[in-house]
């Protein structure tokens, strides 16, 4: 049967006769698939009289609830006390809320007057002849007087002990062993019985395969000659040292010493790591009895008494060939005591007899003619050290043509007039008697550098060492100047906190300062690295202050 259905009019009347033809032809044996393919158009919708509805808040309040008790006095007074409970509690929060916004822009006024009453003093200062590159230098000098966090500090510098005492433990025992069992086996008396026993026992070929007879290195039941014990060797003095080279990869090498009070002897290890989980202590200097080589104690015996922080050990590279081949460039090796077990130095000295010297005494005499040097050209230098000491390398670096690192005194002298550095003459001659020891008419421009401008104390360039180390951490001696970028870290600078500048600002003018000390532009040293950061130590008085400038931008 073929049925059409034609569209009718929207109106009330044709929309009820729809959906009743609709009925009659359900009735019919039609289906809503069906009939929904044969009208694919749905009725149209009456309009909607919005002006019959409503609002919400007039429909409640005409629904009035009947048969419902009375409120009680007691419910009354819940209400009523939980309603002004809550008003109190939003007061007090607005309260807190409108101090704590106030504090804030408070502190922020603070510090950007702070900031902008330190520049006016910079400015205002006559005579400075700063130029841009000392400003840029300086500005990094505001990480001073704001600390890191103190507890996170806290807990990574006991998790640095904690390591660090287990890598001392580490190369003792590795010590204890190595001369324990070096002192037997290199016996006289071991070749002696070897040999008899060779002699005596006749090869036999029906004698077991050599992988089943008992094989021993050394013969365990002769008794050794050597005195030497566990409890000899346990009365040492152990220290931390470090190399001092213009070679970065040398810098960075942790060295492990020991000196032994019975025979006066000393031997230096060398701690290396592999990856994340492997480490290996390796012999540096061999364990035997040596001398100074150079300074007014040249040709004596180290002694107890040489042993301190800031202390300096010397040897022929000659006497060593087992040493690294950058090492061997220079014929002197010098190595810088950083750290010393003051524990076992006191104990050693209580037991022992010391006596001070005649070389002693030149030698604090010495220090003093550096010091009042010293005293006269940092005043002179003011803020502009980091500049000053780049391009004082620089100049060093021009006229050493042989690369040796050893320039004369006429060089010393120009240079100091070419940089204003004034040094009286008789001070200038008293400080070359004492650095050329050896009648020698060069002086290598490293010490002499150090001699009148003075260095950072071990601690602080232990910090130094940590940052670079971090930073370097395949251990060449350079990085990159991407890497620095990647790992300096602004944003607890007063300035950024203060809103006077931005992070990309403050890491900026540092590179921009760091690559006026730097010889390439790409890349740093450690030596220059190390040098950026004497600049900066030289204006600072406090440790504390000096190692919030490493630690708060290197997270260290």
């Amino acid at each position: 049967m073929d049925l059409e259905v034609k569209r009718v009019a929207t109106s009330p009347k044709n929309h009820t006769q729809l959906f009743s033809g609709r009925k009659k032809l359900l009735q019919q044996g039609w289906t809503s698939e069906s009939w929904m393919m044969q009208n694919p158009y749905p009725p149209v919708v009456p309009p909607l009289d919005l002006g019959s509805l409503i609002d919400s808040d007039d429909e409640h309040q005409d629904i009035i609830l009947e048969n419902m008790p009375a409120q009680t006095s007691k419910y009354k007074q819940t209400y009523q006390q939980n309603k002004t409970e809550k008003k109190g509690e939003y007061k007090q929060y607005s309260q807190r809320y409108a101090e704590k916004t106030k504090s804030n822009i408070t502190c922020q006024q603070f510090l950007r007057n702070k900031t902008d009453e330190k520049y006016v003093q910079d400015e205002e200062a006559p005579n400075d002849e700063l130029t841009t590159l000392d400003r840029k230098a300086l500005l990094h000098q505001g990480y001073a007087g704001h600390p890191s966090d103190a507890l996170r500090s806290a807990r990574k510098y006991d998790a640095e002990i904690v390591a660090a005492e287990k890598k001392k433990q580490t190369v003792a025992e590795q010590v204890m062993i190595d001369h324990l069992s070096r002192a037997v086996i290199s016996d006289p008396e071991q070749n002696v019985s070897s040999e008899t026993q060779s002699a005596c026992v006749l090869p036999d070929p029906k004698m077991a395969p050599l992988r089943f007879r008992k094989r021993t290195l050394h013969e365990t039941k002769i008794k050794t000659s050597s005195t030497l014990t566990e409890n000899v060797l346990s009365n040492k003095l152990q220290f931390d040292g470090r190399i001092i080279s213009r070679n970065g990869r040398d810098t960075c090498r942790e060295l492990i010493g020991f000196f032994f009070a019975h025979d006066q002897s000393l031997t230096i290890y060398e701690y290396r790591q592999f990856g994340k989980n492997r480490t290996n202590v390796l012999p540096f200097i061999k364990k035997n009895i040596y001398r100074h080589q150079r300074g007014r104690r040249k040709g004596k015996q180290y002694q107890l008494g040489d042993f301190y922080i800031g202390a300096d050990l010397t040897f022929f590279t000659s006497d060593h060939p087992n040493l690294p081949e950058s090492t061997k460039e220079n014929n002197l090796l010098i190595l810088r005591i950083t750290n010393i077990d003051q524990i076992a130095l006191d104990s050693l000295k209580a037991s022992s007899e010391e006596y001070v010297d005649d070389e002693a005494s030149e030698e604090a005499k010495d220090r003093l003619v550096f010091k009042a040097i010293q005293d006269v050209l940092k005043v002179q230098l003011r803020k502009r050290a980091v500049r000053m000491l780049a391009e004082l390398r620089k100049y060093f670096q021009q006229l050493d043509k042989q690369g040796s690192g050893l320039l004369e005194k006429t060089d010393y002298k120009q240079a100091l007039k070419s940089f204003h550095l004034e040094v009286p003459e008789k001070d200038f001659d008293s400080l070359w008697l004492i650095l050329s020891d050896n009648g020698s008419n060069k002086v290598d421009y490293g010490a002499f550098r150090c001699a009148i401008l003075g260095e950072m104390n071990e601690f602080r360039k232990s910090f130094v060492r940590k940052a670079f180390m971090k930073l370097d951490f395949n251990k060449t001696g350079h990085v990159s100047i991407t890497d620095i970028r990647k790992y300096y870290c602004a944003k607890k600078h007063p300035q950024v906190l203060s809103g006077y500048s931005t992070e990309e600002e403050i890491r900026s003018s540092f590179l921009e300062s760091l690559k006026g000390a730097c010889s390439k532009s790409d890349e740093v040293s450690y030596c220059e690295f190390e040098d950026y950061y004497e600049g900066l130590s030289i204006g600072i008085v406090k440790d504390e202050d000096f190692v919030n400038i490493i630690r708060t931008p290197w997270g260290i």
